[in-house]
């Protein structure tokens, strides 16, 4: 095995959590990244090297993940029991605003670029319910449009965006508990 072969093997389960997190299906998951682990291997000399390793792969991932989205967008959604619950009732007075307010959280750019964060920040995702987990992942990492995540997911625009206002809440609430309390002095 070549050391680009070595090196392209080591970055497979990062790029398994990603896959699985995005389409919650490990059979899926695993056929996209061995297609995004094949076309790296076929075509090395297409790795410019301008990035990082997992940078490349991670683009070629995108675009496998889509494909997967693409071939079973026909399979049933069903929302969990999580989604029906009220999180702005939980976290806003009846004025709209925060019942406690949001802990500063210092310089985000900062956290971003910590691995510990993403590790936290990986692990929110993972405890999103289901159908929040993949829209946020849809539009935020894969950075599909609106109209084609709700084509995908079969829901309305408007039960996009409640949805991704729901995971936006979820993760903020899990960030807040698991990364940015522990981290204060």
């Amino acid at each position: 095995m070549s050391p680009f072969a070595r090196e392209i093997e080591a970055l497979r389960p990062q790029l398994m959590r990603y896959a699985r997190s995005q389409l919650r299906n490990d059979a899926w998951a695993e056929d996209a990244v061995s297609d995004t682990l094949l076309a790296a291997l076929e075509k090395p000399h297409s790795y410019a090297g301008t990035s990082q390793l997992k940078t490349w792969l991670v683009g070629i991932l995108k675009h496998k993940l889509i494909d997967q989205l693409r071939r079973h967008a026909r399979e049933a959604t069903v929302l969990s029991q999580d989604d029906e619950a009220d999180l702005d009732d939980l976290l806003f007075d009846q004025d709209g605003h925060w019942r406690t307010s949001p802990a500063d959280w210092g310089d985000p750019e900062h956290c971003l670029g910590q691995q510990q964060f993403l590790s936290v920040l990986d692990a929110c995702i993972e405890r999103l319910p289901a159908t929040q987990g993949r829209v946020f992942m849809m539009r935020e990492w894969l950075e599909l449009d609106a109209d084609e995540i709700c084509k995908e997911m079969a829901i309305s625009s408007t039960n996009l965006w409640v949805l991704l206002h729901r995971a936006r809440l979820r993760l903020r609430e899990c960030l807040q508990q698991r990364w940015f309390v522990s981290r204060t002095p």
